[in-house]
């Protein structure tokens, strides 16, 4: 999911599915309290992140996160397409042909207005 938010814009086709889930961890576990404590620090650093990148609000992305009775119990909840929009984790629905064209605007919105303003030659 950070991966998903760390851009200046997002976008996610229409029929894509994302999976939000809380950190798991696999293989041998030392120091179970030790190891709670550590998790729950890396959770907390994931959501704040997710949600100042994001436009979705701490407290739907940890009911997301935590769902309970989902098809998908134990790997987390599934969100597609236009419903990842909705709940503001993604900008918009489309493909490379809108990031591309979203891409150009970025840059024309950057370009300095006059050739040579930005070296300050025009005064």
């Amino acid at each position: 999911m950070p991966i998903a938010v760390s851009c200046d814009h997002s976008y996610i086709a229409e029929t894509a599915t994302m999976t939000i889930h809380p950190i798991r961890l696999t293989g041998l576990v030392i120091g179970v309290p030790q190891t709670f404590e550590y998790l729950d620090k890396m959770q907390e650093r994931v959501i704040k992140f997710v949600t100042r990148h994001s436009n979705v609000t701490e407290e739907s992305f940890k009911d997301l996160m935590f769902a309970k009775g989902n098809l998908t119990r134990d790997i987390g909840t599934n969100v597609i397409g236009a419903e990842a929009v909705e709940i503001g984790m993604i900008d918009d629905v489309g493909g490379v042909g809108q990031a591309m064209r979203k891409l150009n605007s970025f840059m024309e919105e950057r370009r300095p207005k006059i050739a040579g303003e930005e070296e300050g030659l025009l005064q």
